[in-house]
Order: C-alpha cells, then sequence, then structure tokens
C-alpha cells in the first residue's frame, strides 16, 4: 500500500510532464496538416452519416435526426473506448527502453497514454457534439447539466481498463491478438449501432457487457437530460475498485517489467 502510495504522489508530482508529452504527441499526430485535431471529429462525423444511414434503412427507423444522434454518441465513444484498449498491450513494449535504461515509475508510461487518449477523445467528442447539435438542440444543456458525472466515469474507466490490459500483455504476448478479436466480438453484442431491444433473446449480454454499461449512461443523459443515479454510483465504486487492483498491480509488477518487456 505505501508503495502505492508512493506511486500515487510521484504521479500528481510528473503531472505536467505526463500531460506536456501527451500534448506533444497529439500535436505531431497532425503536424503539417492544415485542419490538425479537426480531423478527429471529422472522420467521426462522416463515419456516422454513413452507417447511420445504412444502419438506420436496415432496421427502418422511423425518426432518422434521433436516430443519428443515438449512433453518434455511441459510436463517438466506443471508439475512444477501443482505441484506448487496442493499444495498450503493447505499451510497456514500445516503452521497454526507458524502463531499463531509467529510474522513471511504470505509472508515468500509462498515464502519457491515458493523457494522449483523453485529449484524442474530448476533441473528437466536442466536434461531434457540435455536429450532433444540428439534429438535437438540447444536447449542449444535456452535457452541462446531467453528462458531467457519467463523462467522468468514462474517462476514469479508459484508464483502468488498458492499464489491467496493458500488464497482462506485458506477460502474455498473446494478448496482443486476444484484444482485436474481443473488441470486434463486442461491439457487435453491443447496442451501438442499433437500440438493445434489437437484440431479442440475446438482450441480456447487454447487461452483463461491461463496455455497455459505461457508454449507455453517457448516451441516456446526452439524450433524455437525466441520469439513473444508482447506476452511475455503481460505475463509480466499479471505476474505484478498478482503480486500486490495477495500480496495486502495477507496483507488485513494477520491478519485474525491465525483464519482461
Amino acid at each position: 500500500m505505501s508503495n502505492m502510495i508512493e506511486s500515487l504522489y510521484y504521479a500528481w508530482k510528473s503531472r505536467r510532464a505526463w500531460w506536456f508529452t501527451a500534448t506533444a504527441r497529439t500535436k505531431a499526430r497532425f503536424a503539417r496538416t492544415i485542419f490538425g485535431g479537426f480531423w478527429l471529429g471529422l472522420s467521426n462525423l462522416l463515419s456516422i452519416m454513413a452507417l447511420a444511414t445504412v444502419y438506420g434503412t436496415v432496421f427502418k427507423v422511423n425518426h432518422f435526426p434521433t436516430y443519428i444522434v443515438y449512433v453518434g454518441l455511441g459510436l463517438v465513444t466506443w471508439n475512444s473506448l477501443s482505441g484506448a484498449i487496442s493499444s495498450s498491450p503493447t505499451l510497456f513494449e514500445h516503452n521497454a527502453s526507458q524502463l531499463r535504461n531509467t529510474n522513471l515509475d511504470p505509472i508515468f508510461y500509462t498515464l502519457e497514454e491515458w493523457a494522449f487518449q483523453v485529449q484524442t477523445f474530448l476533441q473528437s467528442f466536442a466536434l461531434v457534439l457540435i455536429g450532433l447539435t444540428f439534429f438535437d438542440r438540447s444536447l449542449p444543456l444535456h452535457m452541462i447539466t446531467s453528462g458531467w458525472l457519467p463523462l467522468a466515469n468514462f474517462i476514469v474507466f479508459i484508464y483502468w481498463v488498458p492499464l489491467l490490459i496493458c500488464l497482462l500483455g506485458a506477460r502474455y504476448r498473446d494478448t496482443y491478438q486476444l484484444v482485436p478479436i474481443a473488441l470486434q466480438l463486442v461491439f457487435l453484442l453491443s447496442p451501438i449501432l442499433y437500440e438493445k431491444k434489437n437484440l431479442g433473446a440475446l438482450g441480456w449480454t447487454a447487461d452483463f457487457n461491461p463496455i455497455y454499461r459505461v457508454i449507455s449512461p453517457l448516451r441516456a443523459s446526452l439524450l433524455h437530460g437525466s441520469i439513473d443515479l444508482p447506476q452511475v454510483l455503481a460505475i463509480s465504486t466499479m471505476n474505484i475498485a478498478g482503480l486500486i487492483i490495477s495500480l496495486w498491480l502495477l507496483n507488485k509488477e513494477r520491478k519485474f517489467l525491465p525483464f519482461i518487456v
């Protein structure tokens, strides 16, 4: 426990450093482009329009504006979450040289990656939210009144879940192959492009799908302007437990990481 507290103290002291390096990565990603970070939102908006048109036709939706907002909010959160998870198995491998040759606490690399994913998400989410406001003008108000707590839960979730996966990936290289397959299956079984009722007899899978359970409250709060407080508090409790377990495992594996990556 004392080691975990020391790591958290180190994370706080170095917050400017890992946030700066994440920001530098974000800027380098769009160097010499005209639109810069706007490409994140534009690419998502194009995907949303295309998928909403196709799936709206397939499912014969009655009210297209409501459906496109539903799909848009689900897709932008899913893309960010799946991006954070899919990049996590190789996190320590990509920083193997620093792990072997510097005394930086490994938590630094996890926070740098998390900050990069959060910056990417917020840029994309903000632009998509603006775009979807043309279909539902209440979205900004709902974001202010009821969306902030589910959004905070989502941002915390994309730290500790990828952290657990990157620790597993450092030990077992099979994780690199398993994660993309698992994400594809979870996406197909998650009511992202369709409503939960369309799953029919498989509707129970959504209730036990942790990724959908994190995305759903955020989307529902923006669509309806209210939150399911017991559900949100349950996710907050899960996040706290996940943070404690993942940080404990990180400190437990800390001395072994230079030798296994």
